[in-house]
């Protein structure tokens, strides 16, 4: 039973096991996380009063001791090409960004880990605006709910639905491990929204020890943001290589692969900036360091932002490097840019809100803390 002043469960980012812990607590039989999981991600209730299949007095105690909270949406940004955006508020009042792409055959939801983030990866906006805070588990289900919740209501118009969920929005996920974990959980879980682990795709930047954790708890997907082919030209753009070096860091994916299954891969992430990492002698590299490492491999033509320094490379010098790669014998994508005019595409989660633009030395003290 919880005192008056401890916090309330946050229902929408407990687990299966976290929820039947809780309901254990309180006397249910493990039956009941059945009934309230359904409630909460099937039928997208926010009033303890709805769930009419469970006793009135399990209703009054989650009335004291419980609170299902979506982030709210502050904005919504509509793309040419389909894409839509939103700005979402957090508890703490900072606010984040969840992208949506729709395709023909899919629906894949871009979520966010953290508002901003502490790894300052030197070709991305949200590295630009420095860290703010972490997400809590219920706040990054809260985003998959939120738009499921939206598209459903929409469906008499289209069949757009969400069927992927990539962490690739603003974060390190991996920073962020206690709530990203329990959360993925909810989504993978026939109970929440039944998305396969192969549909379920986690991206770092290379924290290592959050990937061997990773591998204690989940199956879901992994992708790596190599973005270069050698320490010294890693270590400028994604400076956690200072820390966790490429050797090391495929160590861990390797180790991580081993969790898949025969028919799953790590994939490998590589934006591709005009002159800084997309030469011949930068693709031989990559073949080389890549040779003894099943993987698929995506590359992301750089999305331009305000100050960013770099340039994207053009169409036959991302070709070229395809063509190299697929010649070596990789399977190697090039990721299609979507939603960069409402600043959607990879890269350009920043927001435009002044209290996530934080940079007090409060801030960048904890965003070291969470690196080391």
């Amino acid at each position: 039973m919880m005192n008056d002043c401890s916090p309330k469960h946050d229902l929408l980012g407990l687990s299966q096991p976290q929820m039947t812990s809780m309901l254990g607590e309180l006397g249910e039989k493990p039956y009941r996380t059945n009934q309230v999981m359904k409630w909460l991600h099937h039928r997208f209730v926010d009033d303890f009063s709805q769930m009419t299949d469970i006793s009135k007095k399990l209703r009054a105690e989650f009335e004291n001791i419980a609170e299902i909270v979506e982030p709210k949406v502050i904005s919504e940004k509509c793309s040419t090409d389909g894409t839509r955006k939103w700005l979402m508020q957090s508890r703490s009042g900072s606010a984040f960004e969840t992208v949506y792409i729709p395709e023909d055959s899919r629906g894949t939801l871009c979520v966010s880990s953290q508002v901003g983030c502490a790894l300052d990866c030197k070709f991305c906006s949200t590295g630009k605006q420095g860290f703010n805070s972490n997400l809590t588990s219920g706040e990054i289900v809260g985003q998959l709910r939120v738009v499921e919740r939206i598209l459903a209501a929409q469906r008499s118009d289209s069949e757009q639905k969400v069927t992927n969920v990539v962490f690739m929005g603003m974060g390190e996920p991996l920073l962020n491990a206690d709530q990203v974990i329990p959360a993925v959980s909810v989504m993978m879980d026939d109970l929440g929204y039944g998305i396969s682990k192969r549909k379920v795709t986690i991206s770092t930047a290379g924290v290592v020890p959050g990937i061997q954790r990773l591998k204690e708890n989940t199956d879901a997907s992994l992708a790596v943001s190599l973005h270069a082919p050698n320490d010294q030209l890693r270590d400028q753009l994604v400076p956690i290589n200072r820390k966790y070096p490429i050797a090391e860091l495929l160590d861990a994916c390797r180790d991580y692969a081993l969790n898949l299954g025969e028919k799953r891969t790590v994939t490998i992430e590589y934006i591709l900036l005009d002159g800084v990492n997309d030469q011949a002698q930068h693709v031989r590299e990559l073949i080389e360091l890549l040779r003894d490492f099943p993987c698929k491999i995506n590359l992301i033509p750089f999305n331009g932002f305000p100050g960013s320094g770099f340039k994207r490379p053009s169409s036959r010098a991302v070709r070229f490097f395809q063509e190299k790669l697929v010649q070596a014998g990789y399977a190697t994508m090039v990721r299609t840019t979507r939603g960069e005019d409402i600043d959607a595409a990879c890269g350009q989660l920043a927001g435009k809100v002044e209290d996530r633009t934080k940079r007090s030395s409060r801030y960048q003290k904890i965003a070291q803390q969470m690196v080391d």
